[in-house]
Order: structure tokens, then sequence, then C-alpha cells
């Protein structure tokens, strides 16, 4: 065998790594057992594991790995680099003995594929009862995975105890068995057990289509085999675009345990001659138990399947009664299935994707993963664009597609046929893909609602401070309901206050228009200025999307507005949505008056100097703040989040021109901390034919609070009714 493959692998991944950038995720690493002799049974779905995997293995280990391969594999020049990267044929004289011995010795790790061969389908699961059995298909026909893996750490297991008691009760025979292995010394053969460790590689996103391997083979070589370019088409489009490979590892197997049976102790301790192939009494419980074992392991390495958002939609897709899909209602079903995946009670595993705020699912997808998914399904014809429905074919689920092409032709089916093994990933899916339209909107509003107000007590228990903090109903978000309301008003408060600075405007646009009123808390806003002082401004517009989303499952017509950094958040929003029906800004601060902010930027930097030089004392992260609304507002004012909220206008202030819905901006020209020059800027820049600026003559900042708010209030009614045709609802009872 080759000692030098990884030095070789390594060559080959710099070589490719100009153009080849997978991103390798690795998980749970730590349990591979750091000394016991030990087999890697892995999944297999491209040629890419039988050199990314033994590369990374040797990388966490340091030890050797060697991997098994099909003998097809070693026709003509490319065994020869197979061997070079440490792989051994199925077909090698004296595999066995070699796979055992190493192990016996633990001079080095094997990588075994149970399915037995790629699975390019990834049909490896059966439902032919509740829980289902794995049954791998393959171009060959179907056929259980191979229990190899098992036989072998058994085998092993089994010699190594035979030697170790025969080295005590009849040792010509302990020193005959080390002969057959090569084996010099009994100090070679290691005490402790071999163990399986069951491996997972899931891909995300699997696509496939010409790149620059496929043309580059075309153009090279003539009459290439379809099987040759399909392999170049979906690997090579995984590589080339930097696709995610998550690699996790699971508990380990020390089979040792499965030896305990009277007949195999029997056989182990049988002080006469043992030959390697001979038949005895243990063979038949030895080969069952291979059986179980090899179960076990595939459940666990399937349970570790890493989903992701396209095994969602593609679940939902395949287990939709309907044929025909409005697209916001499966957006809304993706994000129930993505969001109850918390809950259950046998967890998965995720891709970081969903360990975020999923709202993006509901709003812009701004993250494209409802735009990718449907473009990989239009152009596999399992849906198509009917009058502005999308109609699946339900066909394509089931019909039968070439082993060899299914991953060019329907990757959707490969996708789906993934995660079969994960029955209670599969329950919500079905689940959640059988529930009316009606109840998945008030499934996605009650999960908003729960979320947001566990987030707010979350963060008040966090970064609460005795006499700073405010008490609960300052910071909290709140709904004004109307179970009528077919209008619902997003107000959004401003910088380091609270959803109670925009009670007042909530309550009477309630009471007046008869709408639905959500006023969100901004994270950071509503507990202490040191949670603020930790946020980003992502996090702002995350919590005005949840807002916005919770509306918009309820709610017919939506409008957004908001106070200050609120009322740039709103702008913000009417920027990237495509369902919101107007937007009003209150003092939107574009540019603003305290010349002290123009600091913040030399501050920050003054600060990563002081900590650089370990000074933590001498930095400034906060500043003293005089609100006019101290029951309210922050007392002191953290530079970080200043710097945020410049982010926050900047980014606003390039998206202004996408801004095309009724939109209404209102400014004091006596505001003191915002310049009624920089919202009139806003106003010229905004796109929107139906616009209206106006300017009051309030002597504050706050003009939503205190006195004289009446014109304001008014401005705000008068343009919901313009937005609303001028037919405003019945006031709620």
């Amino acid at each position: 065998m080759n000692r030098y493959a990884y030095r070789t692998t390594a060559l080959a991944i710099r070589a490719l790594s100009g153009f080849v950038r997978p991103n390798i995720n690795i998980h749970d690493a730590k349990k591979i057992p750091r000394h016991n002799p030990t087999v890697f049974v892995i999944n297999h779905f491209t040629r890419a594991e039988t050199l990314l995997v033994p590369y990374y293995l040797h990388k966490l280990t340091g030890k050797t790995i060697w991997a098994l391969a099909s003998k097809d594999l070693f026709a003509g020049g490319f065994g020869a680099f197979l061997e070079k990267l440490g792989a051994l044929s199925t077909a090698a004289p004296d595999r066995d003995l070699l796979m055992v011995k190493t192990l016996l010795t633990n001079e080095a790790a094997w990588v075994i594929f149970p399915e037995g061969r790629m699975v390019k389908n990834k049909k490896i699961f059966d439902m032919v009862d509740e829980k289902g059995e794995f049954v791998i298909s393959s171009s060959v026909g179907k056929h259980p995975p191979h229990t190899g893996a098992a036989t072998l750490a058994l085998r092993t297991e089994f010699y190594r105890q035979r030697i170790l008691k025969m080295a005590e009760i009849y040792p010509d025979e302990a020193r005959r068995l080390l002969s057959l292995y090569r084996v010099d010394t009994m100090d070679q053969v290691v005490s402790l057990p071999t163990c399986l460790v069951p491996v997972n590689v899931t891909y995300y996103p699997i696509r496939a289509k010409e790149n620059i391997l496929s043309n580059l083979a075309k153009s090279v070589f003539d009459n290439i085999p379809a099987r040759t370019l399909e392999e170049l088409m979906a690997e090579g489009t995984m590589l080339l675009s930097g696709a995610d490979i998550d690699i996790r590892f699971g508990d380990p197997i020390a089979v040792d345990t499965y030896l305990k049976a009277d007949v195999i102790t029997e056989n182990i301790e049988l002080a006469a001659r043992i030959d390697f192939n001979d038949s005895i009494a243990a063979k038949q419980m030895m080969r069952s138990t291979a059986v179980h074992i090899m179960k076990r392991y595939m459940a666990a390495i399937y349970a570790m399947t890493t989903v992701n958002h396209d095994h969602i939609l593609t679940s939902l897709l395949k287990h939709c009664p309907e044929e025909r899909i409005d697209e916001a209602d499966l957006r809304a079903r993706a994000y129930l299935v993505a969001t109850r995946l918390n809950a259950l009670s046998e967890p998965v595993s995720r891709h970081t994707s969903l360990e975020k705020s999923q709202t993006h699912l509901l709003t812009d997808d701004r993250h494209a993963k409802i735009g990718n998914f449907l473009a990989v399904a239009r152009q596999t014809g399992v849906l198509r664009q009917e009058n502005g429905v999308l109609v699946k074919n339900s066909a394509l689920f089931s019909a039968p597609v070439d082993f060899h092409a299914v991953r060019t032709e329907n990757p959707l089916v490969v996708i789906a046929n993934e995660v079969e093994p994960l029955i209670e990933f599969q329950r919500v899916v079905r689940e959640t893909a059988a529930e009316s339209p009606d109840a998945v909107c008030a499934d996605v509003a009650t999960h908003l609602i729960k979320n947001a107000d566990f987030a707010f007590e979350k963060d008040y228990a966090r970064f609460f401070i005795n006499g700073e903090s405010k008490k609960k109903n300052v910071g909290r978000p709140f709904l004004l309901r109307n179970g009528n309301a077919e209008t619902g008003v997003l107000l959004i408060h401003g910088y380091m206050a609270a959803p109670m600075e925009v009670r007042a405007l909530a309550r009477h646009l309630h009471e007046t228009l008869g709408c639905r009123v959500y006023a969100p808390r901004l994270r950071g806003h509503g507990t202490s200025p040191e949670d603020l002082a930790g946020r980003h401004f992502l996090e702002w517009i995350d919590s005005v999307d949840e807002g916005y989303a919770l509306l918009k499952y309820t709610c017919k017509t939506v409008i957004a507005g908001g106070f200050s950094m609120g009322a740039g958040l709103a702008l913000e929003l009417a920027s990237r949505v495509d369902g919101l029906d107007g937007v009003f800004a209150i003092s939107p601060p574009m540019r603003l008056q305290d010349f002290s902010t123009r600091l913040v930027p030399m501050i920050n930097v003054w600060n990563r100097v002081m900590h650089r030089m370990n000074r933590d004392k001498n930095r400034k992260a906060f500043a003293n703040n005089h609100p006019e609304n101290p029951h309210i507002n922050y007392l002191r004012n953290p530079l970080s989040a200043v710097a945020e909220m410049g982010k926050l206008m900047d980014r606003t202030a390039a998206r202004l021109s996408r801004i095309e819905i009724p939109t209404l901006l209102l400014q004091s020209m006596a505001d003191p901390v915002v310049s009624s020059k920089g919202s009139l800027s806003i106003f010229e820049r905004i796109a929107a034919k139906e616009k209206e600026y106006l300017l009051v003559n309030i002597p504050r900042h706050g003009i939503i609070n205190g006195e004289d708010t009446r014109r304001v209030y008014q401005a705000i009614t008068d343009f919901i009714e313009r937005v609303l045709g001028n037919e405003s609802q019945s006031p709620s009872a």
C-alpha cells in the first residue's frame, strides 16, 4: 500500500484548488476514537468522496487512511492513480488479510462505502412498514447494503481476542496467527477494540449543468460516454460552484460488545488451529450479527443527513396533495417546516442556513433559497407556470429515471430520496403539506408572535440592569387585533426606543380605521444599552421582516411606517418586498443634526486600538443620552450601534429609487436631531409617482408623542385611506 497517499492527495487538491472550491464543514470530529483501530463507514454519492474524505480524515486523525474501492475503478491508468491516493481494489489478492492485519496493529484506518457503489439517485430506503428498511436501488437492481464493514470489524476483533487469549494458553497458535498476518511481535497487536464510525456526507446544493470540466472533456475527447459526461456535469458543478459539503461523524460502535455469545466465546478460546477462512461454529452467528451491525450504522449514517432548504421544498412538493400551488403558500409551508424542525423528538442535523432566522422565506427571499429551487423545478419540468400559479407534475416524483442520468435530469428526486430515512422529518412535512391554506397562514402568524415574545423575554432576562432597564410593557412587541380587519399597519419604533414609542399612534389608527396594527421590537431595544451595543443592523431588518410577514399572511393590504430610524427601516422594507401597499416615514434620519455622530467611526477606531493594547479601561463604548421620553429611551447611547445605524441609512439611501408604492414623508422643520434637508433628499430620490412630503413646525424630534400630534396623526390617517381607495374599515368594537 502507498504510505505517501496524503502527499499525493494534497498535491492533487492544491492543483484543483484554483477552480474547485468546495466548502468543507466538519461536524463532531471529537467523536472519532483517538486510539482505537477504526473503520469509517460512509455514504457514497460522488467520486469526490474517494479523494476528499480520506484526505480530511488523515488531517483530523493523523492516521494512515486507506479506502476500499470497487474493482471496476481500477481499469487502466486510473487504477494506478487511485492506488497512489491510498485506495485498495475489492479484487486485490489477500485483501481481507491485509485489512485485518492493519486493524490488529492499528497501523491504518479504513474507509468503506456500505452501499457498495455510488448511489446517484440516493434511493436507499423503502417504507415497507412504519419504520422502513434500507434497500439500495441502483443500475443493477435492488439489494441490501453490504455487511462487509461489519464483517471486517467482527473478524478483526475475533482474531484480536483469540491472539491475546492464545498467548496465554496456547503460545504456538498465537505465534502462528501472528505469522499468518505478518505481524512480528505480540506488542504490535493493540488491545483496544475495533470501532466502526458512521460518517455522513451531504452536498448542498445538488445541481448539474455544463461546466469547465465537462466542456474541457468534450473538447479533448471524441464520443465521450454519456455516463462520464453526467458525472462531470453533476459533480463538477457542485465542486466548481462552491457547494457546501457537510461531513458529520456519529457515535463509534465498539464491536467487541457483539462477541459475548457463548458460541463465539468458545471459538475464540478453542485450543486448536483455526485458519483465516475456516468454517467455524460461530460463523452463522457472526453473519447475523454483521447484518444487525450494518442496520445500526446505516441508520446512524442517514440520521446525520444535513437537512437543507432544498430538502424541505422538494419534500413539500412531493407530499402536497394539490397539483396547483401558490408560491406564497409554498413559502409559508417551507417556513413552518424549517421552524418546526426545532421541536422534533428526534433532532435532525440542519444546514447552517436553517439555524438562522427563516423570515426571508416569507418576505424577499434575499438568500435566493426559493428562487434557486423554483428555477431548477421549472428547468426539469417538475413545475410549470400557468396563469400566475405553479403547476406540479406529480408523475416525475415516481416515474423511473435512468440511474446514471437522474442527477442531471431530475435532481429534485435525488434530493427527496436523500431524506426518506428521516421519519420524524417526513412526518412534519406530510402534516404541514396537508394543512389548509388558512391554517397555514394562522400558524405562521402564531409562530411569529410567539417567537418575537420569546426573543424579548430571553433578551430582557439576559440584559436586564436594575434601575436602568424599563418595565416589560415598554419593550414588549404588541399587536392590536381586529378579527374582521383586512388591512394591517406595521409601526416601527426609533433608535434607542421601544414599541411603546409608537403605541399612541397605533391606538389612534386602530380605533380610527379599524385596522390591525403590529409594533415589532427591534433587537437590542427595550432591554438595556448593553444589548443594543452588540447588535448588527441586519438584525433590525429581520425584526421588521417578522412584523411584515405576520401582517402579510393575515391581511390583504399591508402598509408600513415608522418613526426616526424606524422610518428608515420602513423605507428599506419598501425597497425590497413586493407585497407592501404603501409606506410612510416620520422624521427619517438620512442626515443627523448632531455633529458628534461624525466622530463615531474615529471613536470606534480608538476603541479597537485600546483593546489591542490591553487598555480596555480607556475605551469609550457609550455616550450619555438626554431623550425627550426618558421613560422609553435609553439614557446611554452605544457608539457601536450608532455606526450600525449609519450602515442602515447608507443601505437605504442606495435603494430609494426602487420604491414605487404610495409614499408619505413627514418632517418637522424644527427637529433638533434630524435635518429637514435630509428628509427632503429622501423624498426627491424615491421613484413613486404617488408621493407626498409634509413639513410641520413642531419644536422637537418626537412628533408622534406629546402635544401637537393631531396634524401628524391626521396626515397618516388620510394617507392610509388614500391607499385603501378612501374605503376605511369599520372601527373595532
